[in-house]
């Protein structure tokens, strides 16, 4: 499994609000990894040598992530992306996104399609998706009783349970993940004040636009995953031109965390079929 990423490692683009990190290894045709909501791209420390060996990947940490600065004016997810695909003469690229790494796939593709030859999503579906479940609605509403709260710690306890998901408890996944999670997430969380004003600008009507995309497009979601959360994926993929849907088993909301060998081996095959 790949060691976390030396600094040294990262490179910045000097995006016109701050630099944005990101690592770029391998060569070949390009894949771009896109990490969940407060961790960064070391969420893909077991794709980035499985991809490497036969593509170039880029794996950025998002605006206000890991080492890339925060905003300060108002953005997009797809916007920085494709300035940064655009600073490196780059792509087009298959884009893998977990969560809300998904979410920027699905809106760079709809902004910009040019610049996109495959989407994967895991964990996601298209920006306008909100979970219904009881599960998935009392830990975010912890979680915002403890960021209220300054709470850092009994925020993290929440936010680490997206792992084992609603069927499992954080004592049945691998602790070392479980590490990872919360170290990521807590690096994330120290980059921000309470209160601060949130620039992001979301993508409209994603879902009802999700006809136009053309591109091969999959869905590789955790069996453990709500059922709502599912069904969202399974609807984009049968709205879009060429889509699938696939599910591994006995995971929740981080496949490729858990289960790195059957992740790779779907992503890797799919990635021969375009």
């Amino acid at each position: 499994m790949m060691t976390a990423t030396k600094a040294s490692e990262l490179r910045f683009f000097p995006s016109a609000d701050g630099d944005l990190a990101y690592l770029d290894t391998g060569s070949g045709d390009l894949v771009v990894l896109l990490h969940s909501g407060f961790v960064d791209h070391r969420v893909w420390r077991a794709q980035i040598p499985a991809l490497a060996a036969g593509h170039r990947v880029i794996a950025p940490d998002v605006r206000g992530h890991g080492s890339s600065a925060n905003a300060s004016r108002p953005f997009r997810w797809a916007d920085d992306l494709a300035g940064l695909l655009h600073h490196l003469d780059a792509g087009p690229a298959v884009l893998v996104g977990v969560s809300m790494g998904g979410l920027i796939a699905t809106n760079t593709v709809l902004e910009y399609p040019d610049l996109v030859r495959a989407v994967v999503t895991c964990g996601a579906a298209t920006g306008e998706f909100q979970y219904t479940d009881a599960w998935t609605r009392e830990l975010q509403a912890e979680m915002a009783r403890a960021l209220a709260a300054a709470d850092i710690e009994g925020w993290l306890d929440a936010f680490e349970r997206l792992l084992p998901g609603p069927e499992r408890t954080v004592a049945d996944v691998d602790q070392d993940s479980l590490r990872l999670i919360r170290e990521m997430a807590r690096g994330t969380l120290s980059k921000h004040t309470p209160g601060e004003k949130d620039w992001f600008v979301p993508v409209a009507d994603t879902f009802a636009r999700a006809a136009e995309i053309t591109v091969p497009l999959l869905t590789l979601n955790g069996g453990l995953e709500p059922a709502d959360m599912l069904a969202a994926a399974e609807r984009l993929a049968t709205t879009v031109r060429d889509g699938r849907a696939e599910v591994v088993d006995g995971v929740a909301h981080y496949p490729n965390l858990e289960k790195p060998e059957i992740f790779n081996k779907v992503l890797l095959d799919f990635l021969q079929t375009l």
